[in-house]
């Protein structure tokens, strides 16, 4: 009697042929994250267009720039105010839009000028560097952004919060009293201050919201949505702008002290205000400022990456930040 003869693997055939799978598995669900970060990081493996980066970054940082600060102007005039008075000083809640046309003015060229920088610098460090260091690119990018961008942002900051304290009654009359007075150099009173603060600010916040958004997008493996970056940007504003408020404080009292020079620098500004007014004068304003920034982080990034897809769809060919595989 003929018997079928059936093959059956052994048990220890089965386990390898299971364990090989597992394997495969894992190489693939590794290579998809490994492209997914990739996507998120550099871009597509193609040559680097900086101009397309540049013009692109421009245009989005301007607009959401603009966007962020007219919408949250007023709570920043009472952080302004709140820093500016000494002691328990009172402080008025009249013409909270005071220097707010001058300031989009100086806030559209100064953000179209940080992001056009930030943008095309990141991407190239992103394609250059290892990517267990993606964070000392948006650092470095976030630094070389703030450094260049204050040319143009300092003078503008000075004559806004002269102007939300009540010195003067228009920009232009602002700007031609301080020259006048002061010199030029009065437009950039505080330079030092303001570098102190924005700069490791700038870093950091952009850091934290790069850093966020990709391990956001890896954790979901898909692309995020309006409210989620709003929500990353939120978060990534109000930890940097809790963290940055003592500099802060410093900056507006050396930006509208104008020419009486009750503080003669930085340190002597820091150690003026603890000793009279203690240590806790150094968090003034930190409620409007938390508020302030993590709202404005939400629509300046939001409005960021939403030009930023405005532009990619417009224009393929420059779309070089956000494309996924």
């Amino acid at each position: 009697m003929d018997s079928t003869s059936i093959h059956i693997p052994s048990l220890d055939k089965r386990q390898n042929c299971y364990a090989n799978s597992l394997e495969i598995n894992g190489c693939i669900s590794q290579k998809k994250q490994r492209n997914l970060f990739a996507s998120i990081t550099a871009g597509e493996d193609k040559p680097f267009d900086f101009l397309g980066a540049l013009l692109e970054g421009i245009v989005a940082g301007g607009t959401a720039g603009v966007v962020a600060e007219a919408a949250l102007y007023p709570i920043d005039t009472i952080k302004t105010r709140l820093q500016a008075a000494h002691g328990g000083g009172k402080i008025m809640l009249k013409g909270l839009y005071s220097g707010l046309g001058g300031n989009l003015a100086g806030s559209l060229p100064a953000s179209a000028i940080f992001v056009g920088v930030y943008e095309p610098l990141k991407q190239k460090l992103l394609k250059t560097l290892p990517e267990n260091l993606s964070a000392v690119a948006h650092l470095t990018a976030g630094v070389v952004g703030g450094a260049i961008s204050s040319i143009i942002r300092v003078p503008t900051e000075v004559v806004k919060q002269r102007l939300q304290t009540g010195q003067f009654a228009s920009t232009s009359n602002a700007v031609r009293l301080i020259v006048a007075k002061d010199g030029f150099r009065g437009l950039y009173a505080g330079y030092g201050s303001f570098l102190l603060r924005d700069l490791p600010f700038d870093a950091v916040q952009f850091c934290i919201y790069e850093q966020l958004m990709m391990g956001y997008k890896i954790a979901a493996q898909r692309d995020l949505k309006g409210p989620e970056i709003a929500l990353v940007g939120a978060f990534a504003g109000a930890i940097t702008g809790a963290m940055t408020t003592p500099l802060d404080v410093v900056k507006t009292r050396l930006m509208v002290q104008g020419s009486g020079h009750q503080y003669r620098g930085i340190f002597d500004c820091l150690k003026t205000i603890s000793k009279e007014e203690g240590f806790h004068a150094l968090l003034k304003g930190i409620g409007p400022r938390v508020v302030w920034i993590g709202i404005g982080g939400s629509i300046f990034f939001g409005v960021l990456e939403k030009t930023k897809q405005v532009l990619a769809q417009r224009c393929p060919k420059s779309a070089v930040s956000f494309k996924q595989n």
